[in-house]
């Protein structure tokens, strides 16, 4: 029992992200019956999670970035190299730069369309570039100047935030290490003869060791992951201007 809750304790930490897990999807069918908890609870383990999809979108930003400034020199209009650079994109949702290629064929707000198709998590490259699209239409100033200014910020963004998670690999995967622990130790036990299931569930000293070990086992987790992203958020990424 120990050891299948240490796994717990180490999927919850490890596993997909917390903001990932919508309950009210699986609420919305709740009425159908409970054999479909199952098949939602594999979606769930499926599903990327939140830091995965902003990875994705920064990295789409990019590419859309570069797209548009290779459309741009060959002498396309802004609104052609826009759609032409969305139509060879991989974007985690490509439902969401739809409205914009539309908007931009037709002539219309493409700033605002991208700030909408901007997904909360790592969409600042497409606000990024709906500020060089309202600079440009403001000032005329060469939007593919401004655009691959944009695209090599970001660029240095990534580097940094990849420079950060690979310092930070090491600590994480000693925390993971050490939520094992339990359960190697409760194997050791088992193959001395010293019964340890026997002391944690026949009597209350052996309860509280129970309770106390994993307490503190999801107590050092949460404090490896509070460190790390607290790091993250010390050396933010600094655009270039």
């Amino acid at each position: 029992m120990a050891g299948l809750l240490s796994m717990g304790a180490v999927w919850l930490w490890t596993g997909p992200d917390r903001a990932t897990v919508r309950v009210a999807a699986l609420a919305r069918g709740s009425g159908a019956g409970l054999w479909r908890w199952p098949v939602g609870l594999v979606r769930l383990w499926e599903r990327p999670s939140r830091a995965r999809q902003a990875a994705a979108w920064r990295l789409a930003s990019i590419d859309l970035c570069q797209g548009i400034v290779a459309e741009l020199s060959a002498g396309r209009t802004p609104g052609e190299a826009l759609a032409r650079a969305v139509s060879t994109l991989e974007a985690p949702d490509p439902g969401l730069l739809r409205p914009v290629v539309a908007i931009a064929r037709d002539g219309g707000d493409v700033a605002a369309a991208l700030v909408r198709a901007a997904a909360e998590n790592g969409g600042e490259g497409l606000r990024r570039l709906a500020a060089c699209w309202r600079v440009s239409l403001g000032v005329g100033g060469g939007l593919a100047a401004l655009i691959e200014r944009v695209a090599v910020s970001l660029r240095e963004a990534e580097a940094h935030r990849a420079e950060v998670a690979a310092q930070l690999a090491g600590p994480r995967s000693t925390a993971r290490l050490l939520a094992f622990l339990p359960l190697l130790g409760l194997l050791l036990a088992a193959g001395l003869g010293l019964r340890p299931l026997s002391f944690l569930f026949g009597g209350p000293a052996g309860l509280a060791c129970l309770v106390a070990g994993i307490a503190l086992d999801l107590a050092g987790l949460w404090w490896t992951n509070r460190l790390a992203h607290h790091a993250q958020r010390l050396h933010p990424p600094t655009p270039t201007p």
